[in-house]
């Protein structure tokens, strides 16, 4: 399953370029496959927060740092004049394949404009709220996922903050051990 038409309209008034590529599980084999720097490529992670979802982006060479993306997350909250966060989790398997549907799990796009059906976050309006690393924008080109496991999207960090009006930025990653 290549990338999905439901992402292709999606994308469709911006610049992009597909990727194919051997299927792939985690963020880090599909840098090594591409052989590109892991800080190009990034890896989303769907975070429960105080019972509400979100969808997290952050470059393959590192891992959240929930002290930090708690922070940012309650001075969004904040602002949003919305409970700040007390915990936060992953998201389960179970509850990403009931909600997010037509993608794989482990190969979530991360926007937040394609899950309706998931709109219980803590957005304004309803919604999962997309943050993304500050270490991901340092780059002239992102990979993300595309739904699938052998599909990714070459993007502009430019084009991806336009495609996300929400967009959440900050720095909450920390390098790999």
């Amino acid at each position: 399953m290549p990338i999905t038409k439901k992402l292709i309209k999606f994308l469709s008034k911006v610049k992009y370029e597909p990727i194919e590529h051997k299927t792939v599980y985690t963020a880090f084999d599909k840098a090594q496959t591409l052989r590109i720097p892991e800080k190009t490529v990034g890896k989303t992670l769907v975070v429960k927060m105080n019972g509400a979802f979100a969808l997290v982006l952050i470059p393959a060479n590192k891992i959240l740092d929930k002290a930090k993306f708690k922070k940012l997350a309650n001075n969004w909250l904040k602002k949003t004049k919305q409970k700040p966060v007390k915990e936060i989790s992953f998201a389960t398997e179970v509850w990403m394949k009931k909600n997010l549907k037509g993608v794989k799990v482990g190969a979530i796009p991360p926007f937040e404009n394609l899950w309706p059906l998931a709109r219980r976050g803590q957005r304004p309006g309803g919604g999962l709220a997309t943050f993304i690393d500050k270490a991901l924008l340092k780059n002239p080109k992102i990979i993300i996922n595309a739904g699938d496991y052998s599909a990714s999207i070459k993007i502009s960090p430019s084009t991806f903050k336009k495609l996300i009006p929400d967009l959440v930025i900050g720095s909450f990653s920390k390098t790999r051990k």
